[in-house]
């Protein structure tokens, strides 16, 4: 017995399919908010006299004219360093033109008219979370100034699943917004140098996301 033609065929037809295709574009777009990493505005990056000092952080203390008073000091991570005179000195926190001048305050019981300078010698390393489709997730000590070439690496190889062109760095560039930006790069652009892609360099707290 022959089938009797659906009433659904034509127009009807149609609009279901496209309600249907309708349906399936969030599922296919679903990669939220962000930015493509030649139109993100870096913000700048503090200059010596705004730099917090933080536990880590490998000082040079300067006294002019008394050499046995000038060191070399690690912030401890109680956040302070021990100077022959003073003991111990809350340095975490503080510039280090700031540290220098209270340094010298203290000093003037100890030395007439004390000069001194106290500059960053060595950052601490900083620490950069992998996750999404790399070998090794986590946070991962990078050199200050890392690349992102330099991070993928240290969090191995791609998984089978990664997205090479799905590669997002969340950035708190304002602590009162709710959510991070998120820096879109491909990787092609990356080992190719093309763009800002390649000179990127990261900051830290910053996560890297592969999808």
């Amino acid at each position: 017995m022959p089938s009797r033609p659906s009433r659904f065929r034509g127009p009807v037809s149609r609009a279901l399919a496209c309600a249907g295709l309708l349906l399936l574009v969030p599922a296919c777009s679903g990669l939220g908010k962000y930015t493509w990493v030649n139109d993100y505005q870096e913000k700048p990056v503090a200059s010596d006299e705004a730099y917090r000092i933080v536990p880590g952080d490998v000082l040079n203390v300067k006294v002019f004219g008394q050499e046995a008073l000038t060191t070399r000091a690690k912030v401890r991570e109680d956040g302070h360093i021990s100077l022959t005179f003073l003991d111990d000195v809350e340095a975490a926190g503080h510039s280090p033109a700031l540290l220098a001048q209270q340094i010298q305050t203290r000093l003037k019981d100890f030395i007439n008219h004390p000069v001194v300078t106290v500059s960053l010698e060595e950052a601490r390393p900083m620490s950069v979370t992998m996750l999404g489709e790399v070998a090794n997730v986590g946070a991962h000590v990078l050199d200050p100034g890392a690349t992102l070439l330099q991070a993928l690496g240290a969090a191995g190889s791609f998984t089978d699943y990664a997205h090479r062109d799905r590669i997002f760095v969340l950035r708190r560039d304002d602590p009162q917004a709710e959510q991070p930006t998120r820096i879109r790069v491909r990787y092609e652009d990356i080992i190719r140098g093309e763009g800002r892609a390649a000179a990127f360099r990261l900051r830290p707290g910053d996560v890297v996301v592969v999808e």
